[in-house]
């Protein structure tokens, strides 16, 4: 996006533009982040459920300029990097210092999230594209202070770096989608099935995007594939077929693999092991549920 033009006299209507290209993909509608909707002026100075996050007069105390600046975490839009520029940010610095004036109402933006958009053809599928869904359906719980307190078993949804985040365990595994929990949660192939409000669950348009994102190295906005993480741990639960694959997922299971509770073909199992350099799922534990 352009940088926008500077303008010491900002009302609501010059600066909507940008809400609406950055924002709204996420905060619009009935699903908007703690019902945070930022396509409309009264939306935007309602605020969220946690409050208000302009205050006019007050730029430094309003959590709008903290979250595009990352002085409040997640730093916001979800879809960067890149985020706003400093001239964009500034603009709504001062913007609400003035006293947040409205201005002329702009052409409305839209009512409610977009449907899944996938890149141009030859392009390929990256964090900005699936960020999205995960703002409006995931981050509700997995993020630091959701619906939910702490964010269920420490995994957030709020940025790139938390989604590939495998200090517990990888949930994503690139390039390897039937390996990655968070594929198998939202497809139902695993129990419960994600996201937890659901029904409705998420659309096959948005599952098979999410899919490829991870075939594709989930990459970040850039483009710029992710590396396997070699070694850690993954925990997976599916359907085990007559070959010991699960769910169409070979896994590889040794001599010291543990079999507990003996899984036969079609039982719903548990597999806890370790990622090799190529993504392989190293079965240490094998169990049925």
């Amino acid at each position: 996006m352009a940088a926008a033009t500077a303008n010491a006299q900002d009302v609501y209507a010059d600066l909507a533009p940008v809400l609406a290209q950055r924002c709204v993909m996420c905060h619009a509608g009935d699903a908007a982040p703690l019902g945070l909707r930022l396509d409309n002026f009264e939306s935007l100075m309602k605020g969220s459920q946690k409050g208000p996050v302009v205050r006019p007069g007050d730029a430094a105390g309003s959590e709008l300029i903290r979250r595009l600046k990352g002085q409040s975490q997640p730093r916001m839009p979800m879809t960067g990097p890149p985020f706003l520029s400093d001239a964009e940010i500034a603009r709504f610095e001062r913007w609400i210092a003035a006293g947040a004036p409205r201005g002329e109402a702009p052409a409305a933006a839209a009512s409610s999230p977009p449907a899944a958009v996938r890149p141009a053809p030859g392009q390929p599928v990256t964090w900005a594209h699936v960020a999205p869904i995960f703002a409006t359906r995931c981050a509700k719980c997995h993020a630091a202070e959701g619906l939910m307190g702490a964010p269920p078993e420490g995994y957030r949804l709020t940025s790139l770096a938390a989604a590939l985040d495998a200090s517990d365990r990888a949930r994503v595994v690139p390039g390897r989608p039937d390996a990655s929990e968070l594929v198998r949660r939202v497809r139902g192939q695993a129990r419960p099935r994600m996201p937890f409000d659901g029904p409705p669950w998420l659309a096959d348009a948005q599952i098979r995007l999410i899919e490829d994102w991870v075939a594709q190295g989930a990459r970040d906005a850039e483009g710029h594939a992710s590396a396997v993480p070699a070694g850690a741990a993954v925990r997976l639960h599916g359907s085990l077929d007559a070959r010991r694959w699960l769910d169409g997922l070979e896994l590889v299971i040794g001599p010291d693999t543990r079999i507990d509770k003996s899984p036969a073909p079609g039982s719903y199992v548990e597999v806890r092991g370790r990622l090799d350099a190529v993504g392989n799922v190293r079965v240490e534990r094998l169990r049925s549920r």
